[in-house]
């Protein structure tokens, strides 16, 4: 999942970049919310981090245009903000969540992954499709009796494909996904990953559609 931060603290910003990454999230970050519109017009990312003390364009100007645009885009607000009309505003003007500062970054991990299962419709924090499960926590993937701890590639690979099972996802859809903006990507590297995947879990869990992508079946 790739999640674009928006905030003009860079200490603050290196330190939450670090830990998502850590957590196998791609992550790209603006400083203020001019380039915050424009990043978020490409549709890239998943999920946006939100400062609302931001240069140029300020964090609820930012939320108040991409909700009026129509973009459904998940947005949680970290604001050292902590006033209640200030989190009733942030809310109401198209928030999911709002996490004040400062705060810890397992709580922002917590409150990522409770996204995540909502996009999905899911309540359990197993992503899964009926044959294989995917622990967002643990990032442990298990199929019948095996259980395997993922790489932070090879979970970011499969959570992808399980937030939208029977679709097919290009290389370009996946790498959009794993990679954010600064970091290289190596012209095999999604075979690469998708073959250690099958290794761990099995052959038949990935299904590759021949000159359009990958996909994992939809639950039976």
């Amino acid at each position: 999942m790739r999640i674009l931060l928006v905030e003009d603290d860079q200490m603050i910003a290196e330190a939450i970049s670090v830990a998502l990454k850590d957590a196998a999230y791609a992550v790209d970050w603006v400083g203020d919310g001019e380039t915050a519109l424009r990043a978020i017009a490409n549709q890239e990312h998943q999920v946006i981090l939100l400062d609302l003390g931001l240069p140029k364009v300020d964090g609820c100007t930012v939320l108040q245009h991409v909700r009026a645009a129509g973009n459904t885009i998940p947005a949680i607000i970290i604001s050292a903000r902590d006033g209640l009309s200030d989190r009733i505003e942030g809310l109401d003007l198209g928030a999911d969540d709002y996490l004040v500062k400062p705060f810890a970054m397992d709580e922002l991990l917590a409150r990522l992954r409770a996204i995540i299962r909502r996009q999905c419709g899911q309540g359990s924090p197993m992503l899964e499709n009926g044959t294989l499960k995917l622990d967002l926590s643990t990032h442990i993937a298990q199929v019948d009796e095996i259980s395997v701890l993922l790489t932070h590639r090879e979970f970011a690979l499969l959570q992808a494909l399980l937030l939208r099972p029977g679709a097919v996802l290009s290389r370009a859809q996946l790498e959009e996904r794993l990679y954010g903006w600064n970091e290289s990507i190596e012209s095999n590297s999604i075979d690469f990953l998708i073959h250690g995947l099958r290794k761990k879990l099995g052959a038949e869990i990935i299904k590759n559609v021949r000159g359009a992508g990958w996909m994992v079946p939809r639950p039976s």
